[in-house]
């Protein structure tokens, strides 16, 4: 198969493809790109939740390059982060920071994200059209995970600029730039909070430790650029997913607005029915796999669909509509095994305040555009909106 992308008819509703796929073979040849080698894409659940367990399959991208010769100039912080190696470094990098990192924390962050939601929806325009992504799905997450890390208010901007030029597909160079501005910036606030030490989470990974063991410099430019990253964009893109969903079915929407308390139990489901990243990062085969029934041979790229794996029938019967009486635990939203999401906790926090005042505050939130017209980011990676046009 080649790379479904390209298609408009695909980013809007990537499905139809995915289930056809799926009928065919959970798991799929893919046509070398550039050059490059075969690869596999996989769109069943049982297989996608294998392969993302499995150790033969290597998260470990210099490893995988090493001897290749690329255009690409992607900086070390963001090439070689902790989402891109292998235990026993992933193992130790992720200890550190979940030390760092805990439910303790987004707990105490929730009258914050709170605050900053009301906020936000202060400045909603009544009774005009306005973009919910820029106006909540963006500046939400970004405004927490900057104050989580300690990144001063003046800087937020680049930093949101930067990170969306991360997930440029099709243009390389952009993405290297924006790789090389933000591991910079990152390089510039950990030097500034060395010489004046805060409170912060970026402040705790300067000075964690695991007995003798603690992050060097590079470790700590290159956390810190991964937790700001994903520490938002999943988010955006979850806030934005899930509204729309609720919004095209309004009896849906009724039933939370009424009751208010049930949005933290369907967080799940709505997370399985358009999930915030459309293809898990990077893995190859260190050696020959056998997933699905097919043989991948060793040095072979594997694309793990999570949304395709979320609407595969024989784990979530009618996976096409939304459920929310569904049972939806095990869905792979947040990826499984060793990589699943560590900020997982307070995407949800997030979404389930987000979502609740939302709905609370203005009953009467509607879609501007019809849905065949709204614009989706052109990416494999994460599945989000570009733009959602609302009323209220």
């Amino acid at each position: 198969m080649t790379d479904p992308t390209q298609d408009p008819r695909f980013l809007q509703d990537p499905c139809p493809t995915f289930a056809a796929l799926r009928s065919n073979c959970p798991v799929q040849p893919m046509h070398a790109e550039s050059g490059g080698r075969p690869g596999y894409l996989v769109t069943g659940y049982a297989e996608a939740r294998e392969a993302l367990g499995d150790p033969r399959l290597s998260k470990d991208t210099a490893a995988f390059f090493a001897g290749k010769e690329s255009r690409r100039r992607l900086h070390p912080a963001v090439a070689h982060s902790m989402l891109a190696s292998d235990p026993p470094r992933h193992t130790r990098l992720r200890k550190l920071v979940t030390k760092a990192f805990t439910a303790g924390a987004v707990a105490r962050l929730r009258p914050f994200i709170a605050r900053v939601t009301e906020e936000l929806l202060d400045r909603w325009p009544i009774g005009e059209r306005f973009d919910f992504m820029t106006a909540l799905a963006v500046p939400l997450p970004v405004i927490v995970i900057c104050q989580l890390l300690g990144v001063p208010q003046k800087d937020r901007p680049d930093v949101r600029r930067w990170s969306g030029e991360l997930f440029a597909a099709g243009r390389p160079d952009v993405i290297d730039a924006a790789s090389h501005s933000m591991a910079d910036y990152m390089t510039g606030l950990v030097a500034a909070k060395r010489l004046d030490p805060g409170d912060s989470l970026l402040d705790q990974l300067i000075s964690v430790r695991d007995g003798t063991d603690r992050l060097s410099e590079e470790e700590l430019v290159s956390l810190a650029v991964l937790l700001l990253v994903a520490g938002h964009e999943t988010t955006t893109n979850f806030l934005g997913n899930a509204t729309l969903a609720l919004l095209r079915r309004p009896a849906e929407s009724d039933r939370l607005r009424r009751n208010p308390d049930d949005v933290p139990a369907v967080l799940d489901e709505l997370l399985r029915f358009d999930s915030p990243v459309g293809t898990a990062t990077f893995r190859f085969t260190t050696e020959a796999v056998t997933l699905g029934g097919v043989d991948i041979p060793p040095g072979a790229p594997v694309l793990v669909a999570l949304g395709a794996a979320n609407r595969d029938p024989v784990r979530f019967p009618s996976p096409d509509r939304l459920d929310l009486d569904r049972d939806a635990a095990g869905h792979l939203g947040f990826g499984h095994g060793v990589h699943r999401c560590v900020g997982a906790p307070l995407a949800k926090a997030e979404a389930e305040i987000a979502l609740r005042a939302v709905l609370t505050r203005f009953p009467d939130i509607r879609l501007a555009v019809p849905p065949d017209r709204l614009e989706w980011r052109r990416t494999r990676l994460v599945r989000g909106l570009a733009a959602l046009p609302v009323t209220v």
